[in-house]
């Protein structure tokens, strides 16, 4: 009697994303797919460099694309953070190749370049939206949403906004990502697990999202470690692909609200000083957390204390208590990672802490400032 995984199948939800493709080996028959839903004449895909010239990823997805008559070319100059240099000279080569769509493959700096593209050429020349087929092959959970995050010549990090920047199609290929570095796999998944955490918390996310979350920590929590130990674990790669789409699950536009401190906190310290979002998450989550049981409100504290239950934790009492013992967690996580860092890593100023806790809390004489100051001299060294 034969049986199908769960871990292997689609699912479509709205007229702007055609459907999430999923399970091991799906790139072979899903990316068909899409380009026929879509009605792709030419696309171009889009990655970073070490995809390009290290694996055989790239040469996999042209060869797909070049057998349905559908490929025009390859750009391979998507950075960190997403430069508008780089993200300019992308829009260049989509014209001139007359792409209709984009394929992207890589973590979350390709793909938010991919939206930052589709929203420049539509600033340009108006009608539709280019569209972008997202292939991840790291944790970070940013093809599930409408917003363009990139990085202007300053360093600042800025955002463009719409529901026509989602992905019109997703393809979670574990295979696919046996070849990336071990610390981004790791780190990516701590940002899928910082965006479950601070989503029980932000503003007008309905009540079973937040369960998905919770589904999410839990099997973040389990399946990280497991994919340290061994990293040709398919299966375990392909839960944690799933488990961080549960982390971000598609909202409307109306729904749309930021993130809460350790997310804001990464946008202050990732673009400005070359840190890797993931290493910001695996930097503040821990200490964001435990702050939140000195200043979450009362409907705060219950959805974080819960989350302990879903890490197979005990209760200590109160939840206080259990909000720093999830803190603890996510710390002992993160160390057990291998992912524990300090600002000074990472050649941060020390006297530019009270400026990045201005930043993020917007004034000194915020309430929290304070304590923000102290959270970042605290991973400081």
């Amino acid at each position: 009697m034969s049986t199908v995984s769960s871990l292997t199948g689609s699912y479509a939800y709205n007229d702007t994303l055609k459907g999430v493709y999923y399970g091991p080996g799906s790139i072979k028959t899903a990316l068909p797919k899409l380009l026929d839903i879509l009605g792709v004449k030419r696309a171009l895909v889009l990655t970073g460099r070490s995809l390009f010239h290290n694996t055989n990823i790239i040469k996999t997805v042209e060869s797909i694309l070049k057998e349905h008559d559908a490929y025009g070319a390859t750009f391979y100059d998507i950075g960190q953070h997403s430069p508008i240099a780089q993200i300019k000279s992308g829009a260049e080569q989509f014209k001139a190749v007359q792409a209709d769509v984009i394929v992207t493959v890589g973590g979350g700096s390709p793909i938010d370049a991919a939206k930052a593209i589709c929203h420049f050429l539509h600033q340009e020349r108006g009608g539709p939206y280019a569209r972008q087929i997202a292939i991840p092959t790291t944790l970070s959970a940013a093809e599930y949403t409408f917003a363009a995050a990139y990085t202007d010549e300053e360093g600042n990090k800025i955002f463009s906004i719409s529901p026509e920047l989602a992905p019109a199609g997703i393809i979670l290929d574990a295979e696919l990502t046996l070849a990336t570095p071990e610390r981004l796999w790791l780190s990516t998944g701590m940002r899928a697990f910082d965006h479950a955490v601070e989503s029980l918390y932000r503003p007008l996310v309905p009540p079973p999202i937040k369960h998905l979350c919770y589904a999410a920590l839990a099997d973040l929590y389990t399946y990280l470690p497991k994919s340290k130990a061994d990293p040709n674990d398919v299966e375990a790669r392909q839960k944690l692909q799933i488990a961080s789409w549960m982390s971000l699950w598609p909202l409307k536009l109306e729904t749309f609200t930021s993130f809460g401190l350790s997310h804001v906190l990464g946008h202050k310290l990732g673009a400005t000083y070359s840190i890797p979002h993931g290493i910001t998450s695996c930097l503040t989550l821990a200490p964001v957390v435990s702050l939140k049981a000195e200043v979450g409100t009362k409907e705060d504290k219950e959805w974080l204390a819960n989350a302990l239950f879903y890490l197979r934790k005990p209760s200590t009492g109160s939840a206080e208590g259990d909000i720093k013992a999830l803190s603890a967690e996510i710390q002992r996580l993160v160390d057990d990672l291998g992912l524990h860092s300090k600002l000074s890593q990472y050649n941060v100023p020390r006297g530019d802490i009270p400026k990045i806790a201005e930043r993020a809390v917007g004034s000194k004489e915020d309430p929290t400032f304070a304590a923000v100051v102290a959270l970042l001299e605290a991973i400081y060294s």
